[in-house]
């Protein structure tokens, strides 16, 4: 009876962590600043639209429209009937009507470039997607890490070169190098989701530089604190078994 009682306790303790994550990030897509969406677009354009067939990225770009711009998450719901009308125009800018084939076979491509992914049941009002966001699309993180590898050398900048922990741009250097994944757990994160972990914590005479920080989810990063790498490892690894 007891082993059964630490399961339920295991579980329930498993359930409230997932929710919570859950809730962070969706707290954090939704406390996205203004200035934050034009990278968010861009990187779509740059990274996944030339994967796009026509029709699957004017349906991306619609989900996209219902989640993230619409209400602050990554989620929406959407039938394929409702997705035949509103999405595409012609060339004399009337709209047309896509066939419920077309729509079907747009949003199967999208599921299987992992551009979108069902996160739930279909209801009447159609069923719920999960608007996946480069960084967390396998092909397109290919494409990343290639043009952050084409970069042209820059100047040197010692102050921006020394502090890849408050300047913006280089963190995301770091976060495009790690592929946002926690080095932790290996949990997939997003650009609104990652955080910044110092291998050699300042308080023990740790830096911000390229080679002292790794992405890390909020979860293991709060629960780190300032222990050493290795514990923290060991620590989550124990935890799993």
């Amino acid at each position: 009876m007891n082993e059964i009682e630490e399961i339920r306790r295991l579980l329930a303790s498993v359930e409230a962590r997932l929710a919570a994550d859950t809730d962070a990030e969706q707290r954090a897509l939704r406390n996205l600043d203004a200035l934050e969406f034009p990278e968010l677009v861009a990187a779509v354009i740059d990274f996944l639209q030339p994967l796009l067939e026509p029709y699957e990225a004017a349906i991306y770009w619609r989900l996209f429209r219902l989640s993230v711009l619409g209400d602050g998450t990554q989620y929406a719901r959407a039938s394929t009937r409702g997705l035949q009308s509103g999405v595409i125009v012609s060339s004399s800018g009337q709209g047309i009507d896509l066939s419920y084939r077309a729509v079907q076979t747009a949003l199967q491509a999208l599921e299987s470039k992992g551009a979108i992914a069902k996160a739930g049941d279909t209801t009447r009002e159609g069923t719920l997607y999960k608007v996946c966001l480069p960084e967390e699309i396998p092909l397109c993180q290919e494409r990343m890490r290639a043009a952050v590898a084409e970069e042209p050398a820059r100047p040197l900048d010692q102050a921006k070169e020394l502090d890849y922990y408050n300047i913006a741009e280089n963190r995301e250097k770091i976060f495009e190098r790690d592929a946002y994944k926690c080095h932790y757990c290996q949990k997939q994160l997003t650009r609104f989701t990652a955080t910044l972990d110092h291998i050699q914590p300042v308080s023990r005479g740790g830096d911000n530089s390229f080679g002292n920080l790794v992405t890390a989810c909020l979860h293991c990063n709060s629960r780190r604190g300032s222990r050493p790498v290795m514990d923290a490892i060991i620590d989550g690894d124990s935890k799993d078994a």
